[in-house]
């Protein structure tokens, strides 16, 4: 399996050397060439295993150039003691059903990918005697998840930006009072789209990047989307019975905003997992509900994107829409580069031709939750079923119950516990929701962060500082 940029200007590379880079040398990011097919026949006959055993299988349709044994080692000890349960998938009505992502050590799901690249990263660096600086932005549970998932790793440091004001306390307490020597925590003055833009400049600066050995675990990594592609499996073996060639449709509701998770979805959708839907639900800052109502993408400013109360969503430029335009555009990196070069002159893209043309085959509906919305989702769930959800995960919930079909399971994506955001549950049920004495006590713990302005040059000469070197 070989994988290149979406922009066409890198020579085919392993998954080994892709899981390092991030982002693609020319600015794209990295696709396979081909995405592998499974067979019905095959995905039943991974329905009986564990979590582990399965994210073997599937990450092993795009990790070819690794023994297997060293693969199953790697997932098993990604997917161990550090997780509660595995994925359950929770009925919340006839209609419904929850997939719980956030049994991990930072209690959102974006641990069912870092854990993963947690230890397949410093796999490859042992392998090749190298080390890594991780560069990456965050607009919540990102972060915490990459930091819990390195910290104290050899030959490697991680230096996460996140945009001042705009994650919730808990959010907050779970990076900022890390304490590891590889842990740099920098606030910067701006919205998280500036932190992503900050990312991508250094990435972009080829010069800087050797130098500095740079990579990324953000969602424009591949290796977190291959990773997230397994729970899709997972899910849909869960919700489906067992027998020989299964055909039965479930569709999957995915809180999006930076639409990692959602292309996840869809790259299991292309691989073979019978999905009808693929509905993605926004909050507020709703850039790409309206481009699959209308196929005009139309990027929004700092000043235009709003601060809302499920804020690991408050995005205006979603980065890994890239890879959605690149299937849709029939994988041409020469009309991919054309269409973002349109979108950089003019600040808005119009797709809507092609988004007509192939809207049947990509499967993607989607709608926006407001904060009113939220709180009635949060609120009714508790009422009737004693599950208390968090506000990305209501905002899932609320869009999905516009798209549900007669005899079609719909599984949300659950993003987050409760827990981290406290003060809009409080609104919605009257209390917050329980909180283990450890966690009261990570958010009395002392913080520790280097506050920046929006300004490139002023974060490289702290990398310069602060990389860790052969």
């Amino acid at each position: 399996m070989q994988f290149v940029s979406t922009r066409g200007g890198m020579q085919p590379a392993s998954f080994s050397d892709i899981l390092l880079e991030g982002l693609a040398p020319d600015g794209g990011l990295v696709m396979p060439q081909e995405i592998p097919q499974v067979s019905s026949d095959r995905l039943e006959a991974w329905r009986d295993l564990a979590y582990a055993e399965l994210a073997t299988e599937v990450i092993g349709q795009f990790w070819t150039d690794i023994p297997r044994d060293d693969l199953a080692a790697i997932c098993a000890r990604a997917y161990g003691s550090q997780f509660a349960a595995e994925v359950p998938v929770t009925a919340l009505d006839e209609r419904v059903a929850l997939v719980g992502l956030s049994e991990g050590p930072t209690l959102a799901f974006k641990d069912m990918a870092m854990q993963f690249l947690g230890e397949a990263i410093p796999y490859v660096l042992e392998q090749r005697g190298e080390t890594l600086n991780i560069l990456g932005a965050t607009s919540g549970d990102t972060g915490s998840a990459a930091e819990y998932a390195f910290r104290s790793k050899p030959h490697i440091a991680v230096f996460m930006l996140s945009p001042k004001g705009r994650m919730s306390a808990f959010q907050r307490a779970q990076m900022y009072s890390l304490d590891n020597a590889n842990i740099h925590n920098i606030v910067v003055d701006g919205v998280f789209d500036d932190c992503q833009n900050l990312v991508k400049a250094l990435n972009g600066d080829l010069e800087f990047k050797a130098a500095n050995t740079l990579g990324t675990v953000n969602s424009i990594n591949l290796g977190r989307v291959a990773a997230q592609i397994v729970y899709y499996f997972w899910a849909w073996l869960r919700a489906t019975d067992a027998r020989p060639g299964s055909a039965a449709q479930v569709s999957f509701s995915v809180p999006s905003g930076n639409f990692g998770n959602l292309c996840s979805g869809l790259v299991a959708k292309r691989m073979g997992v019978p999905i009808s839907q693929l509905v993605l639900a926004t909050n507020e800052n709703n850039v790409l509900d309206e481009f699959f109502r209308t196929g005009v993408y139309t990027p929004r400013s700092r000043a235009e994107t709003l601060v809302t109360s499920s804020p690991s969503m408050d995005i205006s430029k979603a980065s890994n829409l890239e890879r959605f335009v690149y299937l849709l555009l029939d994988s041409d990196p020469e009309r991919l580069s054309a269409a973002w070069t349109e979108l950089d002159a003019t600040g808005r893209l119009d797709l809507s031709a092609e988004l007509r043309r192939f809207a049947p085959e990509f499967g993607i509906v989607g709608g926006m939750s407001t904060h009113a919305d939220r709180l009635e989702v949060i609120r009714e769930v508790h009422e009737r079923t004693g599950t208390v959800v968090d506000p990305h995960t209501a905002d899932g919930l609320k869009v999905a119950r516009e798209y549900v079909d007669p005899g079609v399971p719909m599984l949300v994506l659950e993003t987050a516990k409760p827990q981290k955001f406290a003060e809009t549950v409080h609104e919605a049920i009257g209390r917050d929701p329980e909180v283990s004495a450890e966690l009261a006590d990570l958010l009395d713990r002392p913080q520790r962060v280097v506050e920046m302005s929006d300004d490139a040059d002023q974060l490289r000469e702290y990398i310069r500082e602060h990389a860790v070197r052969d």
